[in-house]
C-alpha cells in the first residue's frame, strides 16, 4: 500500500519513535521524526506535513508548543496528541488547542494505525470541501456542487433535516458524495462547533469493531492494558458518520440500535454505561430494504436509522451539473498541474452530457483527471476522453431504440372508448421496460427516471 502522505512524528522515547516510525513506515506512510519540539518545528518550516503526531510531554517544550505553529499553516495538518501522563483534563486541554484526537500510552498498536488512518481520511475529505469553495465559490453548497433541480430539492432537504436530532440514513449509489452530504449536514446544524467523526465500518476488522465504536475498559481483552473512548464518546455533543454502514455486523447492530434508542453505551469489560448526545448519520451504497429482506440487516435498525432519509440523485440525473463539475475538476487540475487547458471542446463535452456515468462524481472527476493529464491542446477533445465514454452514445442509442420499439407495443386505438386508461399504460410500460432490461430493476429505475423504491411499490 502507498499513501505518500506525510507524518511528523515529535518522540523523545528513542524507541517508541522508531518503532511507531517502521509501523507507520510499513503502512505506506512517508515520516520525519524529530526528538522534541524545537526540531520539530524546524522541520515545520520546512515541510508541510499530513498528520502531526506529537508526545505531550517533551524535552525543553511540551507538545502543545507545536500547535500555534500548525495553526498558522495552510494546508492545516491533523494533529494527534499521545503521552504517558492521560487524563481527561489533559485530552480537553489538547482538544480546545487544536488537536484532533488524543491517545495514551502504552499504545495499542492497532487502535493507533486506525486514528491515524481516520485523521488522514478526514483531512482529505476537509482538503476536498475546500477545494470546491475556493473554485467554484457560490456554486455550491457546504462544498457540493449542484444547481439540477434534484440537487436543489436535496439541498432543501439538508437544511430541513439538519436542524433535528434524529439519525439520518443517507443513500446513494457509489461515488455520487455521501461524506459530503453528510457534513453538510453537520455544518448545517447547531452542533456544527462540536466533534464531527467518520468511521468506514467496512475497514475495520470486526473484533476491533465494538471497542472502536464503544471503547474499552483496561483489562477488558489481552492488550488492553489501559481504558480508551470509543468514537461515540469523542462524538459526544456532535455527529458521528458511519460509512459503508451496511457493511456493519449483526452483532453490532443490535448495540447501535440501543445506543440510538437511548443514547446509553456500555464499553467493553465495563459495568457502567454512559448517556452520550450524539447525531449518528449511517451512509451506503447498499439497498438495505434488499439486506433486510435477505437477514443481512437488522429491520428494527433499519427502520430507526430511516427517520430522516436522504437519497442522492446519481449523476446522469443531474443534467447540466455534469458540465459545471467537469469544469470544477478541470479547473483543480490546472491549479495543482500548473497548466492551462481552457474547457472541453463542444463534442468532447457532448459526450460527458450523454454518458450515463455509472460511477457518478468520482467517475467524471477520474475521467477529467485522465483525459487533462493526456491533453495536448488549449481545449480537452474528444480522442482524450477514456475509451468507455467515447463509445457510451452507441450504447445509449441502442438501449433507447429497445425501449423505443417496446413502447410502440402499446394498444391503440382510433375509438376514445377503445383507449386504456393511464394505469394500464403505466403498467405495461413497467413491465415492457423490464423486459428490456432483462428484468434488471436497477437499469429500469433509471430509464424510468424513479428510485428502485418507487420501483418496488409500483410492482406490489
Amino acid at each position: 500500500m502507498s499513501h505518500s502522505e506525510h507524518i511528523l512524528l515529535v518522540e523523545d522515547d528513542s524507541g517508541l519513535r522508531e518503532l511507531l516510525q517502521e509501523e507507520l513506515e510499513a503502512e505506506g506512510f512517508v515520516v520525519t521524526a524529530c526528538a522534541d519540539a524545537e526540531s520539530g518545528l524546524a522541520a515545520l518550516q520546512t515541510d508541510i506535513p499530513d498528520l502531526l503526531i506529537s508526545d505531550l510531554r517533551l524535552p525543553g517544550a511540551d507538545g502543545l508548543s507545536l500547535l500555534p505553529a500548525i495553526a498558522r499553516l495552510t494546508p492545516q495538518p491533523s494533529v494527534l496528541i499521545i503521552t504517558a501522563f492521560g487524563s481527561v483534563q489533559q485530552a480537553v486541554e489538547s482538544l480546545k488547542a487544536g488537536a484532533d484526537d488524543f491517545l495514551t500510552k502504552p499504545l495499542e498498536m492497532d487502535h493507533f494505525l486506525l486514528t491515524v488512518t481516520r485523521l488522514m481520511a478526514n483531512r482529505r475529505l476537509r482538503n476536498e470541501v475546500q477545494h470546491y469553495r475556493s473554485i467554484l465559490g457560490v456554486e455550491q453548497f457546504n462544498g457540493i456542487i449542484g444547481q439540477s433541480p434534484a440537487m436543489q430539492q436535496l439541498f432543501h432537504q439538508i437544511r430541513q433535516i439538519a436542524s433535528a436530532d434524529g439519525p439520518v440514513l443517507i443513500q446513494g449509489e457509489s461515488g455520487t458524495g455521501k461524506e459530503l452530504v453528510a457534513r453538510a449536514l453537520h455544518e448545517q446544524s447547531a452542533r456544527k462547533d462540536r466533534p464531527y467523526m467518520v468511521v468506514n465500518c467496512g475497514g475495520i476488522p470486526s473484533e476491533l469493531m465494538e471497542s472502536e465504536f464503544f471503547g474499552h475498559a483496561a483489562g477488558a481483552f489481552t492488550g488492553a492494558r489501559t481504558q480508551r473512548a470509543g468514537l461515540f464518546q469523542q462524538a459526544d455533543g456532535g455527529t458521528l458518520l458511519l460509512d459503508e454502514l451496511g457493511e456493519m455486523p449483526l452483532a453490532l447492530q443490535a448495540k447501535l440500535l440501543r445506543a440510538l434508542q437511548d443514547g446509553r453505551v456500555r464499553p467493553v469489560g465495563s459495568d457502567h454505561e454512559m448517556q452520550l448526545d450524539v447525531r449518528v448519520i449511517g451512509a451506503t451504497n447498499r439497498n438495505l430494504t434488499e439486506a433486510v429482506a435477505d437477514g443481512s440487516f437488522r429491520e428494527d435498525l433499519f427502520y430507526r436509522l430511516e427517520t430522516f432519509g436522504l437519497q442522492i440523485p446519481p449523476l446522469r440525473a443531474r443534467g447540466d451539473d455534469i458540465q459545471r463539475l467537469a469544469e470544477f475538476f478541470l479547473a483543480r487540475f490546472n491549479a495543482r498541474q500548473g497548466r492551462a487547458i481552457k474547457g472541453f471542446s463542444d463534442d468532447s463535452l457532448a459526450v460527458l452530457l450523454r454518458y450515463s456515468f455509472p460511477g457518478n462524481v468520482r467517475e467524471l472527476q477520474n475521467a477529467v483527471e485522465r483525459a487533462a493529464t493526456f491533453c495536448d491542446s488549449p481545449l480537452v477533445e474528444l480522442r482524450h476522453l477514456p475509451q468507455r465514454i467515447r463509445e457510451q452514445p452507441k450504447k445509449s442509442a441502442q438501449n433507447l431504440a429497445t425501449v423505443e420499439i417496446a413502447t410502440s407495443a402499446l394498444p391503440s386505438t382510433d375509438a376514445p372508448e377503445g383507449l386504456p386508461n393511464l394505469e394500464t399504460i403505466q403498467r405495461q410500460y413497467i413491465h415492457q421496460v423490464l423486459n428490456a432490461t432483462s428484468g434488471n430493476k436497477r437499469k429500469a429505475a433509471d430509464i424510468l427516471g424513479i428510485t428502485r423504491r418507487t420501483l418496488y411499490r409500483w410492482l406490489e
